[in-house]
């Protein structure tokens, strides 16, 4: 019930009000029927947006992170993602991807919209990273098409480390589904996996226009952050 209060009542008209997204594509996602909407993430405020523009409800897996914050604002952020029914998912351990696909499959065998990002983390730079195989997975395992979205303006209007976002243009556009069913029963093939996943990447990309970086992102951001430590290294306490 919150879900639908916060989408109608509180979030929703505020969002859309102060962002004032311009929609495209709306027409090319299910009124009906378990579908993944698979999309670019580039900032905090995608997870809200898309809920808030959307006609059917629609479930992401969110990081675990989002629910076990410190302090007031990992309060209210763990409440406002439990209360909107999102799905936490340790991203952590060798069983992390198990766990995620399990998870959205539940949501899938429902009926219900599945929100997820292939990147896996939010883009630190703007750019489109490449994409974990675990959306082609579910999407062969539940049988159900794969809409491509983009989020377009959101990285400006609240980039990575900003809290109050700023007033910026917002266009979320989505694309026409993609249908693997060519590839029913061969979830366990790795490179049917990763060309579904490519396919999917590459509709996001066209719809986005953003540079492509064929590397995982949480991968780029290891690299950059542990060169940073090293021409900064932290001053030992005494």
């Amino acid at each position: 019930m919150f879900y639908y209060l916060l989408k109608y009542v509180l979030l929703g008209p505020l969002l859309r009000l102060v962002f004032r997204p311009r929609i495209e594509g709306l027409e090319h996602v299910p009124a009906e029927g378990a579908a993944i909407i698979a999309g670019n993430h580039l900032s905090f405020s995608d997870h809200f947006l898309m809920p808030a523009i959307l006609k059917r409800r629609i479930t992401f897996l969110a990081k675990a992170e989002y629910f076990t914050g410190p302090g007031v604002k990992g309060r209210l952020t763990a409440f406002f993602f439990r209360s909107a029914g999102q799905i936490p998912v340790d991203r952590s351990g060798k069983d992390a991807g198990q766990a995620a696909i399990r998870e959205g499959l539940g949501v899938l065998s429902k009926g219900e919209l599945l929100g997820i990002y292939p990147e896996g983390t939010r883009s630190h730079d703007g750019r489109l990273y490449k994409g974990k195989v675990g959306v082609a997975v579910m999407a062969l395992k539940a049988g159900v098409p794969v809409v491509p979205c983009a989020m377009i303006g959101t990285f400006e209007a609240q980039p990575p480390g900003k809290v109050i976002p700023r007033i910026h243009p917002v266009v979320i556009r989505f694309g026409r589904p993609l249908d693997f069913s060519r590839y029913e029963g061969m979830e366990n093939e790795k490179a049917v996996l990763r060309a579904i996943t490519d396919e999917i990447m590459y509709a996001i990309l066209s719809l986005s226009e953003q540079e492509y970086v064929d590397r995982y992102a949480a991968v780029v951001k290891a690299e950059e952050a542990a060169a940073k430590e090293r021409r900064f290294p932290r001053m030992p306490l005494r």
